[in-house]
């Protein structure tokens, strides 16, 4: 009997210590242009942007990031969305612009771009912030998400700024 528990007992840490690294091993590596993942193809020339003090009275600011695919090998880009419905995204490339792109489920749904970015080629996420979205209450610091999912993961471009009346 007190072998037949002690095996229980150690099948169950087994399972345990099995379950918990498939969870780690999931979750890791899915993020492109991050020092995380030296494997990634699309890149960014940077990943945050900070408006600093934006006024809600001034309108709303919008920021360029540059994205590239720095393989050899074409990819295709999927789905642009926001974590926000204060800010929308267009995708611009060979003076053409996509968008509005908005929060899933809040008026702009995801779209499926479904562009193929060659290797070497680059091209723009525009994200524009209204300040005066969540009206008076929406003062003070905020930090908000443009992300772009691709057949090779998902890059995320991060805003912020002080939204001041």
């Amino acid at each position: 009997m007190l072998n037949q528990s002690k095996n229980i007992i150690f099948g169950l840490a087994v399972a345990g210590i099995l379950v918990a690294g498939v969870i780690l091993l999931s979750r890791g590596g899915n993020t492109l242009g991050t020092k995380t993942n030296p494997s990634a193809k699309i890149t960014a020339s940077e990943q945050h942007y900070d408006f600093g003090r934006v006024s809600m009275a001034a309108g709303k600011v919008n920021h360029a990031f540059s994205v590239k695919n720095i393989s050899l090998e074409p990819v295709t880009l999927g789905t642009l969305y926001t974590s926000c419905m204060c800010t929308e995204a267009f995708f611009l490339k060979g003076g053409e612009r996509q968008g509005p792109f908005g929060m899933p489920g809040h008026g702009l749904s995801p779209k499926k771009l479904n562009i193929v970015l060659a290797g070497g080629e680059e091209a723009v996420i525009e994200a524009v912030f209204d300040p005066a979205a969540h009206g008076p209450a929406g003062v003070g610091p905020i930090e908000r998400s443009v992300i772009l999912e691709s057949d090779e993961g998902v890059l995320e471009l991060h805003i912020s700024a002080e939204v001041t009346p």
